[in-house]
């Protein structure tokens, strides 16, 4: 998910290449934006990746310019993961 920026409260707001993190848990594939602490579920991967994107637009919607900030200033970021004995 990568929005860009966003126009909020007056200001311009930069935001990150957003990632979806989707595990299967008890049937359910959850998934999560860990830049923003959002979660959703569905039935399936295709499904919980839809749910997760709306429900990221959704709370972006709702969101105070400062609460984004200080989500993505403590967000998660996902890197990849280099093992030195692999």
């Amino acid at each position: 998910m990568n929005i860009g920026w966003i126009y909020k409260d007056g200001e311009v707001i930069e935001l990150p290449s957003l990632t979806a993190v989707i595990q299967l848990e008890k049937g359910w594939h959850v998934a999560t934006c860990p830049e923003l602490g959002v979660a959703s579920q569905g039935k399936t991967r295709k499904e919980a990746h839809a749910m997760l994107a709306e429900a990221v637009e959704l709370w972006i919607e709702a969101a105070s310019a400062k609460e984004i900030k200080r989500r993505l200033k403590l967000g998660g970021t996902v890197q990849p993961l280099q093992l030195a004995r692999a």
